[in-house]
């Protein structure tokens, strides 16, 4: 297990919106001035006078590796299973197919409850003891249920999560596993979310919504963090992200940010790509249109659950991040998603959730119109596993 933090680089959390403070040790949800997203900000300036970067040589391969600039944890709430510093593996199979020469793959998949949806809720639940929060709340399209389930379980907390009725059995099963009875909603997570605030503004459980509480942002943001590590500090050129609340893709940006002050990496900064799938695109359709914010998306349906979300809190920061990064939105048919799935099964021996397969068609797409150069070097990102959709096969 990493080493406990004597120290944290932690200020405040701060407004995304209107740039709002508040106290790190306040049980706080979103913006109370504006309603906006709130991020953690730390001070860095002890870290980048540290010996950290040879330190991480010798410590234990998970995201606590990076506590010095996590939130504050003490030893008995930091609630982990394993979570984090997934592989970075090669695909040239695939490469060749989509002619880019050097391809990678984030592989998610190996976190506990087979997706990357741990890192936030190893974080979060986490927090949630270090705050004194017994209670939590969560709308899901299946995975982060699953995993707050299964990190609830660990610490002790009491989760409720509500799904979309049409979730495929496997989630709900899993989530029941882990002793949690899932609530189904007829609609989307966007229904489920309602019923979900309603719950907590009459219980009191605390919220753990996407991007309606800043602790998951911050293990997600251990994505950002590895990838530089595992690519020697030298970024990759393009990262290929599929994209539903997005807290994956800011987190990644705001740990490129973090490691710029460091002076770790160098820029430029990976052009960022979003995929979605043609029938829930909310943030491609903005994208098209120069919009700042996106609209939501009319009878949302994808057999890739996790993208599966009409209306995204944090859409005016993924438009920011593709527009400071020279970056691009795509959409992929329902077909295509399914292709690139079986081909990472197939060509690379990779289990791949549809939202992994997403990534595939995308970056053959974008070589196709020459948006790629074949010199680029590029990273795909698997979200998780595909063993959960097996209905879909």
């Amino acid at each position: 297990m990493s080493q406990l933090p004597s120290t944290t680089a932690i200020t405040h959390l701060e407004c995304f919106q209107c740039g709002q403070h508040y106290s790190c040790n306040e049980q706080v949800n979103t913006c109370k001035v504006c309603g906006g997203p709130l991020s953690v900000s730390y001070n860095l300036d002890n870290i980048a006078h540290s010996d950290l970067r040879n330190e991480l040589k010798t410590r234990s391969a998970d995201m606590w590796r990076y506590h010095e600039i996590l939130p504050p944890v003490v030893l008995k709430n930091r609630i982990t299973l394993g979570e984090g510093f997934t592989p970075l593996l090669p695909v040239k199979r695939i490469g060749k197919r989509v002619n880019i020469k050097r391809l990678w793959i984030k592989e998610e998949s190996q976190n506990p409850t087979g997706s990357f949806k741990a890192r936030g809720m190893s974080m979060a639940v986490s927090r949630c003891l270090e705050l004194g929060i017994d209670s939590v709340v969560l709308p899901s399209a299946g995975n982060a249920a699953a995993a707050l389930a299964a990190y609830a379980a660990s610490a002790g907390l009491h989760a409720d999560v509500y799904l979309p009725d049409s979730t495929p059995r496997s989630f709900i099963a899993e989530c029941q596993s882990y002793g949690t009875t899932p609530h189904l909603i007829p609609g989307t997570i966007a229904d489920c979310g309602r019923v979900a605030r309603q719950h907590g503004n009459s219980s009191g459980a605390f919220d753990l919504s996407t991007l309606s509480e800043p602790y998951r942002l911050e293990g997600k943001k251990t994505l950002g963090w590895e990838l530089a590590e595992q690519s020697r500090w030298v970024l990759p050129d393009v990262i290929i992200y599929p994209t539903g609340g997005g807290t994956g893709f800011i987190g990644m940006w705001l740990a490129f940010q973090e490691l710029l002050t460091l002076g770790w990496i160098e820029k430029p900064l990976p052009r960022m790509v979003v995929v979605q799938s043609c029938g829930c695109a909310p943030l491609v359709a903005a994208f098209q249109k120069g919009a700042k914010k996106a609209s939501p998306w009319p009878l949302a349906q994808t057999i890739a659950w996790g993208i599966r979300v009409p209306s995204a809190l944090g859409d005016f920061i993924i438009l920011d991040i593709l527009k400071q990064s020279g970056g691009i939105a795509v959409a992929v048919a329902e077909q295509e998603l399914l292709d690139g799935q079986m081909q990472l099964s197939r060509l690379e021996g990779i289990d791949a959730c549809p939202e992994g397969g997403a990534t595939v068609s995308a970056a053959a797409h974008l070589s196709r119109i020459g948006w790629l150069h074949p010199d680029d070097r590029v990273v795909l990102f698997n979200t998780g596993t595909g063993l959960k959709y097996l209905d879909n096969l």
